[in-house]
């Protein structure tokens, strides 16, 4: 048996998964996220921000601890879009390194695709194959498509973050911003389907905060409940309801909402903007809400499995 510690750094969010895993068999012992919004700016400025390198460290260190009190045996850090763009990212890296002692892995978009996949697709029947996994993250979206391994993947700058800094800069936000904000998407949308058939899969799965935040929604969910969640089939119809309620809502009103997350108040509605043109461009009746994810490709890869 091998117990391991996957930790998932992304732009809006700090992930830590630690895992028992043996022969197959998958046992969480902790899974837990943070939002740090790391990537607070770098669309523009292409740099951290000293306020957000120093909330990610100090989540950083609460993780070293239950790393520690849980005697894992392996380690695995990854951050993605932020850190890709960021151009000191290496006082970040440097800081995780003295926490943790272990080097941070920048990963490509496509890498992140392909851990997302083996997460997603982990406890899918192959009945459903393929399936085409849209993990929709604050900086980026990636697609990624296969069956029983990964076929074609390809990343595009639209996360939630990035998207409501570059466009959805109020709430509710105005119909010229929608517009811009829409052709932005429909054009990245255009440049992933280049590299992967994405009308082609038989199951769309999407993973990660936003889609799961739009299940709850879809679901009438009074409080976030991601076992509820996990695998729910959520209607293109239901998507775009949901999509068009949050762009109607201020901050406030959203902030209300039972499941929403405080870190995600301000991120959602292009959240649910993107998905929803996900849905519009690859024809899918509906998705598929997983929560697992490129965590749980990690610490299945690290154990070897």
């Amino acid at each position: 048996m091998s117990r391991v510690a996957a930790i998932d750094c992304g732009t809006n969010s700090i992930r830590l998964l630690i895992a028992d895993i043996s022969d197959g068999n998958f046992k969480e012992i902790i899974r837990e996220m943070e939002v740090v919004r790391l990537g607070q700016g770098v669309d523009v400025n292409k740099a951290f921000h000293p306020d957000a390198i120093a909330r990610t460290l100090s989540a950083v260190e609460k993780y070293a601890r239950q790393i520690k009190d849980n005697n894992v045996e392996k380690i695995r850090f990854c951050a993605t879009s932020a850190s890709r763009d960021a151009t000191n990212r290496d006082i970040f890296i440097n800081g995780v390194r003295d926490i943790l002692g272990v080097e941070v892995e920048v990963i490509p978009g496509e890498e992140e695709a392909a851990l997302s996949f083996a997460g997603a697709t982990k406890e899918l029947s192959q009945s459903d194959a393929p399936f085409l996994v849209v993990d929709i993250g604050g900086g980026s979206t990636e697609f990624v498509i296969g069956s029983t391994k990964v076929e074609s993947a390809k990343s595009v700058n639209i996360g939630c973050v990035r998207m409501s800094e570059r466009h959805l800069t109020q709430q509710p936000p105005t119909s010229a911003q929608l517009h811009a904000a829409i052709s932005d998407i429909d054009q990245a949308i255009a440049i992933a389907a280049k590299d992967v058939p994405i009308t082609t899969a038989k199951t769309l799965v999407a993973v990660a905060g936003t889609a799961t935040t739009i299940a709850a929604a879809a679901l009438e969910l009074e409080s976030y409940d991601r076992y509820a969640i996990h695998l729910a089939r959520i209607s293109a119809e239901k998507v775009f309801q949901v999509a068009a309620k949050l762009q109607s809502l201020n901050r406030d009103e959203i902030a209300k909402l039972g499941y929403m997350h405080p870190g995600r108040v301000d991120v959602i509605t292009a959240g649910a903007l993107v998905l929803s043109r996900v849905l519009a461009a690859t024809g899918a009746s509906e998705f598929v809400a997983s929560e697992s994810d490129i965590l749980d490709g990690m610490a299945w890869k690290l154990a070897g499995e």
